[in-house]
């Protein structure tokens, strides 16, 4: 179902898991718990929950940036550099990183290693699927259900960084306190599309926790992984599903090539059906470092924004405390 990471890295990756003894560092174990925590993630969407935790605490390196699909990502030499060096590593699980969890297995034997989301979220809360990957692995496009990773982190850091602990667990509370806010004011606009436009089409089957929580249905050209393949039936049985229920919007994905998307447009419009595309969303990364869709928070309210409009509705006006905090994660990336 995907493309595995280059044989070499993997190898080399393999073969630093193997190890059985940490590397002796010249720093002292003392000005070393007062530096900031060396961690590595995965995701970004992980990635920022860990900076929002941790605070000034923690420094992150992110392995997968914006418009990385994930389902294809290669490990790269200075993976295995940062892993290497890395106090603790994290990532989601459910099979997202693909080989690459067996990797994180293994190292999880020399130094703090996690599944965040395995540890954060219930089978019983989970999409199980029928292909390859059994679990839908995109967690994070159900605010309240990525929350629940927040305490589960806030543990994680304060176990490397005591002095830290209390800090990062106030930052915590905060944080789901903001998320919830987020998940309260999503399902608020998705209500404010018309009962017959509310459906969601886009590219690959990303969507399906959106589509749970916020009570939208959703359809993807392709299922999970973006590793299969697209085929004509693809394409031509999503174009029967836009023009049978006037779908009057399509959504183009950031890590994924449009191309499929605009084949669908173009099979609708041979049956007199006339299709936009409303914007382009955020699934598998979040948008570039150092603006609002950089961070979960922006991720979410900017697809939010091109779903809801391009459907028919109106996004609803932000909380107060939200709308705080996201014009000052506006004004951080401007600067």
């Amino acid at each position: 179902m995907r493309r595995s990471a280059p044989a070499s890295a993997l190898l080399t990756l393999a073969s630093l898991a193997a190890l059985t003894t940490p590397q002796v560092h010249a720093q002292s174990d003392a000005a070393k718990t007062q530096a900031p925590l060396d961690v590595v993630v995965t995701v970004g969407m992980l990635g920022d929950l860990v900076e929002q935790v941790g605070g000034d605490c923690v420094a992150v390196n992110t392995m997968m940036g914006p418009g990385i699909d994930p389902h294809l990502y290669q490990a790269s030499a200075r993976d295995v550099h940062d892993l290497d060096k890395a106090e603790l590593i994290l990532y989601s699980g459910f099979s997202l990183e693909g080989q690459l969890g067996k990797v994180f297995d293994r190292f999880s034997r020399i130094k703090p290693t996690a599944a965040v989301s395995e540890q954060a979220v219930g089978d019983d809360q989970l999409i199980h699927t029928q292909d390859a990957y059994g679990v839908d692995p995109h967690l994070w496009m159900d605010a309240g259900l990525w929350a629940r990773n927040v305490p589960v982190i806030a543990e994680l850091l304060g176990e490397q960084r005591p002095h830290c602990a209390e800090a990062m667990q106030q930052r915590a509370e905060a944080y789901q306190a903001s998320l919830a806010e987020l998940d309260d004011w999503i399902q608020a606009s998705i209500d404010s599309i018309p009962a017959e436009q509310r459906i969601l089409v886009t590219a690959h089957d990303a969507f399906g926790y959106y589509g749970r929580a916020y009570s939208i249905e959703v359809a993807g050209i392709q299922g999970l992984s973006t590793a299969t393949e697209t085929g004509v039936a693809d394409i031509r049985r999503m174009a029967e599903l836009v023009v049978e229920r006037g779908v009057p919007a399509m959504f183009v994905e950031s890590t994924i090539n449009p191309r499929t998307v605009q084949a669908v447009i173009d099979a609708a419009a041979d049956q007199d059906h006339r299709v936009e595309i409303g914007g382009q969303l955020y699934s598998d990364a979040m948008g570039a470092k150092g603006t609002l869709e950089g961070t979960y928070i922006g991720m979410l309210k900017s697809n939010t924004e091109h779903i809801v409009s391009a459907l028919g509705g109106q996004p609803a006006p932000l909380p107060e405390a939200l709308a705080a905090q996201i014009a000052s994660a506006s004004q951080d990336a401007d600067q």
